[in-house]
């Protein structure tokens, strides 16, 4: 990922002030917030002299449309389904302390928030994910576990 000034190099620098911000640079700080997306900036997205910093900016922030409401997501073509993740995610063990906590199988899948399906990690129950909700913290137990990279967070 890269970061405001960056993105603020790629932008028009107008500060036309179309996208509803005072300058570019708070356009650029709200787009690394995901406040705004490439397509709020209309110069950038209109211009055919901004085309090609358009479509590096959309593509920054491609990953970022198939995540979670926590910023999930599982590569579901890396994944092998080794469950390292599901083991190591401290709510599934808090709501699971008899099955996965105990490094059984599951009995409480209602719960969970990852769990292994046809051999690959699927994210459910989100709202029981650390960094969801009002008192998130950055957990990161899911993705310290996982042999081949196939979670993360954006």
């Amino acid at each position: 990922m890269t970061n405001a000034m960056e993105l603020y190099q790629m932008l028009p620098k107008t500060n036309c002030k179309k996208c509803g911000k005072t300058s570019c640079m708070a356009f650029a700080v709200s787009l690394m917030a995901h406040e705004l997306t490439p397509e709020d900036c209309p110069p950038l997205k209109d211009e055919p002299k901004y085309k090609e910093n358009y479509e590096k900016i959309s593509e920054l922030f491609k990953p970022s449309e198939s995540a979670t409401e926590t910023g999930l997501i599982v590569h579901e073509d890396l994944c092998f389904g080794c469950g390292n993740c599901v083991v190591a995610c401290p709510p599934n063990v808090a709501n699971d302390p008899h099955g996965i906590g105990s490094g059984k199988a599951p009995t409480n899948p209602n719960k969970l928030v990852l769990a292994v399906e046809d051999g690959i990690v699927k994210a459910q129950n989100l709202g029981e994910c650390r960094r969801f909700g009002k008192n998130k913290i950055l957990c990161n137990g899911c993705i310290v576990t996982c042999p081949v990279e196939a979670i993360e967070f954006v």
